[in-house]
């Protein structure tokens, strides 16, 4: 069996670097290692760091056509060091767009909601401690109505393949796109930084391909079946 990860971020965050060896056999350290290693990395960046990378995705992802083109978006509340998507998402209010945030949904099916979320309404911390809307019932969007899906991930490769926090929860609720490569919709953008940039993954069968990955400094275009319409080159 190939290995799932190749650990060698040829970009690392500045005065960082994000580093998982081979062991004494030459394999592929374990993946809760590598994951640990490339949260630690994103937490590491200083305040000017991060509003300087939100600020770098904002204007590169907010001129591109896949964006703006979107009308009713889905992005994360940023933990944990992740990319600050927010700078992006007031843009995109400016303009008259929908902006949606994840819920968790109830019970163990560890799938997610994409609920309406507007600035100064309430949020609340779900079990992970990560805000998100109170409101819901008719606020809830179908994850298949949305325009554009900004998804939060721990690492990434040039070819657009994710890793993401263990959970499941994106893959699960995005299962059905992997019978229906037909629909358009949602595109699928990841955010992160460079720094969590990796020289390949090699994805498992129940992982959803993104079609796209956003850092600070430029956007990744999938190659393939999945690749969709990209706007201008960056």
């Amino acid at each position: 069996m190939s290995p799932l990860l190749i650990p060698a971020p040829s970009a690392p965050c500045p005065g960082r670097h994000v580093s998982q060896p081979p062991d004494a056999l030459g394999e592929v350290p374990r993946l809760p290692s590598l994951r640990r290693a490339l949260r630690q990395a994103r937490r590491a960046l200083s305040p000017r760091e991060q509003q300087r990378h939100a600020a770098g995705l904002t204007r590169r992802l907010g001129r591109n056509l896949a964006f703006l083109g979107a009308h009713r978006l889905a992005a994360y509340w940023p933990a944990d060091g992740e990319l600050d998507p927010r700078p992006l998402l007031e843009s995109a209010r400016r303009r008259g767009r929908r902006i949606f945030l994840p819920v968790l949904r109830p019970g163990t099916a560890a799938r997610l909601w994409f609920v309406r979320h507007q600035p100064g309404e309430p949020l609340r911390p779900n079990r992970y401690g990560i805000p998100e809307p109170r409101r819901r019932r008719e606020h809830i969007q179908l994850t298949r109505d949305l325009d554009l899906l900004l998804v939060p991930l721990v690492g990434f490769d040039p070819e657009c393949n994710r890793l993401g926090m263990g959970g499941g929860f994106y893959d699960r609720t995005l299962a059905y796109l992997r019978h229906r490569s037909h629909w358009r919709r949602p595109r699928l953008i990841g955010i992160a930084h460079e720094c969590q940039r990796l020289e390949r993954i090699d994805p498992r069968p129940w992982d959803i391909p993104l079609d796209a990955v956003a850092t600070e400094q430029r956007i990744y275009w999938r190659k393939g079946p999945r690749a969709q319409g990209r706007g201008p080159a960056t």
